[in-house]
């Protein structure tokens, strides 16, 4: 793993926080939430995630991963609407603008960790399997791509 490729996360943190003034912003066509959701649910995922891979025995690691996962992430692509999020990365009902930005500073701290991890470290995901290392940097991106198109487009 190479330090360019945390650098696509940093950019992805980057737009996260600059959609940050717009978090009450709401298009019911687009979404049912409005951006503070979008922004909050994508922080609690990599915060998450890498908390989970941080704490993973690697030697418990099994390469599981479905197919449909690893079609996902070559396409880069999650399809809207299918899938539904694990309760603890769901935002409460009430999101503040300054909880995004303490999750926005600890997923900037989070993703420097990505490249100390062991390479099984690894965190279970409930339709792909397990995720390691290897797969991580790319599911993150594309989970947070996924969210930021949405944000993008309620804003339009």
């Amino acid at each position: 793993m190479k330090l360019a490729d945390i650098k696509v996360l940093e950019n992805e943190l980057d737009h996260i926080e600059r959609f940050i003034p717009q978090s009450e912003s709401i298009n019911t066509s687009i979404s049912k939430t409005n951006v503070a959701w979008h922004l909050d649910h994508s922080l609690k995922v990599i915060n998450a995630v890498i908390a989970t891979m941080q704490k993973s025995d690697p030697a418990l690691y099994i390469d599981n991963f479905s197919f449909s996962g690893k079609v996902l992430l070559t396409l880069k692509f999650f399809p809207r609407g299918k899938a539904k999020a694990p309760k603890h990365v769901l935002p409460s009902d009430t999101i503040l603008v300054e909880d995004i930005k303490t999750q926005l500073a600890e997923a900037r701290q989070n993703i420097k960790s990505i490249t100390d991890l062991d390479k099984n470290a690894y965190f279970k995901h409930p339709l792909f399997g397990k995720v390691n290392t290897f797969r991580v940097i790319r599911f993150i991106d594309v989970h947070t791509n996924h969210h930021l198109k949405i944000v993008k487009s309620i804003l339009l």
